[in-house]
């Protein structure tokens, strides 16, 4: 496999002695791959990304930028916060400028560029994320989702390698949230290497392509469907499987003749195979697992269309 552009090689670090939030973190990040990182919170997705980005130091353990370990030194950091660039979770931790089109130009600006440079890569990003026409409303004015796009494209105006983002679809509605996905696609088809975190395990499941799950201080790396069906890491985590491959494999477990589910039994068939999900109740009985995959007389009448 070629050699990663972003590797955390045994990170340890802990911001007071004796409580470690990271024992020895691995995680490579691979040119133009679609990366999901999940965890529990306070788990050390951010302080992963936090280290990887060079804004703190391990106690123990590496960060290694295509090939080599980064080095402490204000050139290293430099030229790896050119590539590689963080959103945080807040956008407001971010904006600080009096208007949009300022703020996404502080990054380019101490770059060094000529000013039409900076002009382009400005309306480059603002078109990209969709937010061209708020190039000069004041930043406090703006809607959260807007502050989020604002925020994205102050890092793609720097035009990275790689986009980390910590839970860049928190706070946002479910059109916000496809908005988002559409956008972050579309970088990745420009070359974008895309990291993100998130709590939302369906959303992992049919965007990424690697799922890192960190828990106690480590991070399991795999492929999206065999992370996202692994009950136990998952409960490790604090998370539930997403909800695709629970049905399918419900599905499986039933035979392939098994009728298409209704809304409502899925939801009794997925809160079956995931009690953490189930408000607290205790797993469906056995029987309403087989069931759920037969149509109910309501389910097939007339007008009704399965899902």
């Amino acid at each position: 496999m070629a050699t990663p552009v972003l590797q955390a090689a045994g990170l340890v670090f802990s911001y007071e002695p004796g409580r470690p939030v990271l024992v020895g973190a691995d995680l490579e990040i691979h040119e133009n791959r679609r990366l999901a990182v999940l965890g529990p919170n306070g788990g050390g997705k951010t302080t992963l990304f936090r280290l990887l980005l060079g804004l703190l130091e391990p106690t123990d353990g590496a960060v290694i930028v295509d090939g080599t370990p980064l080095r402490r030194k204000r050139a290293d950091l430099t030229r790896l916060r050119e590539r590689v660039q963080l959103v945080l979770q807040d956008p407001d931790d971010q904006l600080f400028a009096a208007d949009v089109a300022q703020d996404v130009s502080f990054g380019p600006l101490n770059l060094g560029l000529p000013r039409a440079d900076v002009e382009q890569r400005v309306d480059t990003a603002l078109t990209a994320l969709g937010v061209a026409n708020l190039a000069d409303r004041p930043t406090h004015l703006l809607s959260f989702g807007q502050k989020k796009r604002v925020a994205i494209a102050g890092a793609v105006a720097m035009r990275p390698g790689v986009l980390i983002l910590d839970e860049p679809t928190a706070g946002l509605d479910p059109e916000g949230v496809e908005e988002l996905v559409a956008t972050l696609d579309d970088l990745h088809r420009a070359g974008t290497t895309i990291v993100l975190s998130t709590h939302d395990v369906d959303l992992a499941y049919r965007w990424a392509q690697e799922v890192a799950v960190v828990h106690d201080g480590r991070v399991h790396t795999t492929t999206a469907d065999a992370a996202l069906t692994d009950v136990e890491l998952l409960r490790s985590a604090r998370l539930g499987p997403a909800w695709a491959p629970a049905v399918r494999e419900l599905l499986r477990a039933l035979g392939s003749d098994a009728a298409p589910l209704t809304a409502t039994d899925l939801h009794a068939a997925v809160a079956a195979l995931r009690p953490d999900r189930a408000a607290g109740a205790p797993p469906a009985p056995a029987h309403r697992v087989r069931d759920a995959a037969r149509p109910s007389a309501a389910s097939t009448g007339p007008g009704r269309t399965p899902p």
